[in-house]
């Protein structure tokens, strides 16, 4: 693998860490600005909604820079949202910090999931992208914690100044490594938009809203549901979303493998088991054994479903991906936020801790049957089709080399 994929996974794990360790910082931010825990949630929710419109946002203002630039320019964006956050005067302020720094997540993700298929050969496109969000997983597995540590013992500003740091890292790791990829000539925002025309790139994106989403419905209520239900002691629970963590590397690299080997039944395979082991949840939840293994197992099962739901919407898109590849990341975040609010119905109506673990389990089946119906649609017309449809000659030769 390139080099250059390298810079990329650490982009990736600055990005990821400064998405998920702010759960573990919400009481010293608010004690710190005097604000409820409640409130400084906001500062969850800002950086998830920042992701879902920042994604074709940042894209589409992109379309005219070079693809290595742009990743430049998106890296600056990140370090300058958490410096703002790191020493924000004011809640409004962090929270203003938060919004910057999301903005570049989508689109970071979105082309740098383009220019690491780009890198390598046909037959390894979903492994490379696999190794870009290898970055993002490993943030959960050490990021995170150690980034809740610093915040918990030596201040949360400290934090998010370490994160500003990894930020600069990423930055001239890309400067330095990834090679110069203009933008494909010919290739206009038109085409990019003319990719949500194609039924198959929908279809992708649905799977990742509800595949993905079916994970975060468990995992959002995990503290509850393993203090509660498990009987685990409050300061356990970091533990368990390290192996949540160790899960998600382990499936990224599976799924990325594998993908690049058989794409569908790869999807049929890790949907399938999720929606079973998200079922078991509830049972296994009462378990300390059974759910730690349970909670590893749904973050690799969750995680192997990514590679392939990338290269999914990269290949369905292949004459103007960029800005799909970017669409489909804050698909991921639309996912995380409808599960949320649907395991917390359930929960709400008196149904307990472990009810969301049937929301979840419903969620990635739904996901199974759309790639059933994608696949049976794909049979039918004969394969990937084409977005370029009625580009120029040159911009038909341009599309022939996503």
């Amino acid at each position: 693998m390139p080099l250059a994929l390298l810079a990329l996974a650490i982009g990736a794990f600055g990005i990821g860490t400064t998405e998920f360790v702010i759960m573990g910082l919400l009481p010293e931010v608010a004690a710190d600005y005097g604000v409820s825990i409640p409130t400084a949630g906001y500062l969850v929710t800002g950086y998830a909604l920042g992701v879902m419109f920042g994604a074709p946002l940042m894209t589409v203002l992109g379309t005219k820079v070079s693809r290595k630039r742009m990743l430049m320019l998106l890296m600056g964006l990140f370090i300058l949202g958490n410096l703002l956050s790191a020493l924000a005067p004011a809640f409004s302020v962090m929270l203003i910090g938060r919004i910057v720094a999301s903005l570049a997540h989508g689109a970071f993700f979105g082309i740098g999931s383009v220019v690491a298929a780009d890198l390598v050969a046909p037959d390894k496109k979903a492994g490379a992208i696999a190794m870009m969000f290898t970055g993002l997983t490993v943030a959960n597995v050490v990021g995170v914690p150690l980034g809740t540590l610093v915040g918990q013992s030596v201040g949360w500003r400290v934090t998010f100044g370490i994160v500003a740091a990894l930020g600069v890292v990423g930055l001239a790791g890309i400067a330095r490594l990834v090679p110069d990829m203009p933008k494909a000539e010919g290739v206009r925002l038109r085409h990019e938009l003319a990719a949500f025309k194609n039924v198959q790139v929908l279809l992708a994106m649905a799977m990742t809203v509800l595949g993905f989403g079916g994970v975060f419905a468990a995992i959002t209520y995990i503290a509850p549901m393993m203090t509660h239900v498990a009987g685990f002691a409050d300061g356990s629970v970091t533990w368990l979303l390290v192996l949540f963590g160790l899960g998600m590397v382990g499936g990224n690299l599976v799924g990325g493998a594998f993908a690049d080997r058989a794409l569908m039944p790869m999807l049929y395979v890790s949907l399938g088991a999720l929606a079973v082991v998200l079922a078991l949840f509830t049972f296994t939840a009462h378990d300390k054994l059974l759910s730690a293994v349970t909670i590893a197992l749904i973050g690799a099962l969750g995680f192997a479903t990514v590679p392939p739901l990338q290269k999914r919407v990269l290949d369905q898109a292949h004459g103007a991906p960029t800005l799909a590849s970017a669409v489909n990341i804050g698909a991921f975040n639309l996912g995380n936020a409808l599960s949320a609010w649907l395991g917390g119905l359930v929960i709400a109506a008196g149904l307990g801790y472990t009810a969301p673990n049937w929301v979840g389990a419903a969620l990635a089946a739904a996901a199974l049957v759309l790639a059933f119906l994608s696949a049976a649609l794909e049979r039918r017309t004969g394969g990937p089709s084409t977005v370029v449809t009625k580009a120029a000659p040159a911009e038909q030769r341009t599309a022939v080399h996503h």
